[in-house]
């Protein structure tokens, strides 16, 4: 599968299946398909059997980065486990990146999850159910129509908390601080939504920042490693289309210099969207374009958590002899 052929794709492992009265499945021998003719978000999902009750990945993190690889593995943007829920979770997610690094969660992830768990469930119509990450529980729910729909908390806005050493512009909020990289002066607002992100819409000696025009595989590292982020940082430049519609490009912490610019991230889209409301550029709903598609975005004033409704698709089933 080539990088071009879908957006952000993953390898959904099944590790261990939570439902002891489910009989078992073993390994999902099924015919490799094609990818689907047009690029959207999708989800290269395997089922590996393991014992019920494991749970601890039977993946190592460079077996993970040698699955991911595009041109000797299947390619995918990341390894995602399912393993048995805790603390009163149906499940619990734990993901791999493409160069091995265990992120706290991932929004599109969370949605090839859901999708994975309807195909081995064999759940029809509208299904909600909740998962354990390390970003704390989150609540998918697969509607009618094929689309998930997430519930992805509350952003956490304190700088300390994000992290980043850049200092609070607003209350304890990063909003609209300026950081230099590469000879510019970059206004950058901080979320994170589990995991770092570093959202900007321009620098001073930009008048407009096209998204398109960006080179991402330099400028990318720059802010992904820079000293304001101890944990390095994923990083959204966005263009503002209109109040209720933003367009971005993201670099991603941790997927590698090869595929860091990623055709779409959920928490990123999240972030995104809190971070244009903070700087009173956009409303609190947004559709918001990635290269790999649109998604739906919610920062609800009522509850204070942002919700991500897009689509999970298949790409193909295989099975791996662990």
């Amino acid at each position: 599968m080539s990088p071009a052929a879908a957006t952000t794709t993953f390898v959904a492992i099944s590790i261990a299946v939570p439902n002891p009265t489910a009989p078992s499945r073993g390994r999902v021998r099924l015919p490799l398909g094609g990818v689907p003719a047009a690029p959207r978000r999708a989800v290269a999902s395997m089922a590996v059997s393991a014992p019920r009750d494991s749970s601890v990945p039977k993946v190592t993190p460079e077996e993970a980065a040698k699955l991911c690889d595009r041109n000797f593995g299947i390619g995918a943007d990341g390894v995602i486990f399912v393993m048995p829920g805790v603390n009163g979770a149906d499940y619990t997610m734990r993901i791999f990146n493409s160069d091995g690094s265990e992120p706290e969660m991932c929004g599109n992830g969370v949605r090839c999850f859901a999708r994975f768990i309807a195909e081995i469930e064999n759940l029809q119509g509208t299904n909600r159910f909740t998962i354990h990450t390390g970003a704390g529980k989150i609540v998918p729910e697969i509607q009618s129509d094929g689309q998930v729909k997430v519930d992805m908390g509350e952003p956490i806005l304190s700088g300390l908390d994000i992290p980043t050493k850049l200092l609070a512009t607003k209350n304890k909020a990063v909003v609209q601080a300026e950081l230099a990289v590469e000879g510019l002066t970059w206004h950058v607002t901080c979320v994170s939504m589990g995991n770092p992100h570093c959202v900007t819409f321009g620098a001073n000696e930009l008048k407009v920042l096209q998204v398109d025009d960006l080179k991402l595989s330099e400028i990318g590292p720059k802010f992904e490693h820079h000293e304001m982020f101890p944990a390095r940082t994923n990083t959204e430049f966005v263009q503002v289309l209109s109040r209720s519609h933003l367009k971005m490009r993201v670099w991603e912490r941790g997927a590698g210099l090869t595929v860091g610019a990623t055709l779409a991230c959920g928490t990123g889209a999240c972030a995104v969207v809190v971070a244009a409301v903070l700087e009173g550029r956009a409303e609190r709903k947004c559709v918001v374009d990635l290269p790999g598609g649109p998604l739906e975005i919610e920062w609800r004033e009522d509850d204070n958590h942002v919700y991500m409704t897009g689509p999970a698709e298949v790409v193909f089933y295989g099975s791996v002899v662990h």
